[in-house]
């Protein structure tokens, strides 16, 4: 057997998801059609394929033991110049998210690994394209608003053509397994404060 590239992530729904695409797209970011507009968990980790049925349980394991929180986006922030990455901010379920990424890469599962940068849930809309391009996409969804309550998340796995394709959803157990995430999320106040970049 090989190697896979997967993912996991809470997907942005509709109709946001779709327009945040779009809006993607068109600020000229090549990846944004092959890139379902989520919250990352766990980014893209290359593992064995045979590794594959145990982090599936491993991922059932832990929604079961989840509740639904409330999610809220709001405004845009900025990883520049650290990384070209201008994102949606969480300004609701940044606790709850941090903890389940946690929980995911748990040390003792099959998925855990180090991360580049901490642990910062957001929503990308545009990565490694001109700066102009970057400036727009902050500019222009600095007002974007959009709420849900979060009830899932998915394993994705990357093809040899770059799109992340879903694999399978995760529907939360409401927290029956194992201690659940806060009630709430967090205020826009423990968001860490974004750059304007």
């Amino acid at each position: 057997m090989g190697t896979v590239t997967l993912g996991v992530s809470i997907a942005v729904p509709e109709p946001y998801g779709s327009l945040l695409q779009e809006r993607r797209a068109g600020f000229g970011d090549p990846a944004a059609h092959g890139i379902p507009t989520h919250v990352t968990l766990v980014p893209p980790t290359e593992v064995d394929e045979e590794r594959l049925p145990a982090i599936q349980s491993h991922l059932a394991e832990v929604a079961a033991g989840v509740r639904s929180f409330p999610v809220r986006l709001s405004g845009t922030g900025t990883f520049r110049p650290l990384s070209p990455v201008v994102y949606v901010r969480l300004a609701e379920g940044v606790s709850a998210c941090a903890w389940l990424q946690e929980r995911v890469r748990d040390e003792s599962g099959p998925l855990v690994r180090e991360l580049q940068f901490p642990y910062h849930p957001h929503v990308t809309v545009a990565h490694g394209i001109a700066e102009e391009a970057m400036d727009r996409a902050y500019a222009e969804l600095a007002d974007f608003e959009a709420a849900w309550t979060c009830s899932s998340f998915a394993l994705y796995e990357q093809g040899a053509d770059g799109v992340w394709r879903k694999l399978r959803v995760y529907e939360f157990g409401d927290g029956r397994s194992v201690s659940a995430v806060p009630a709430q999320g967090c205020s826009p106040v423990d968001e860490p404060t974004p750059t304007t970049g």
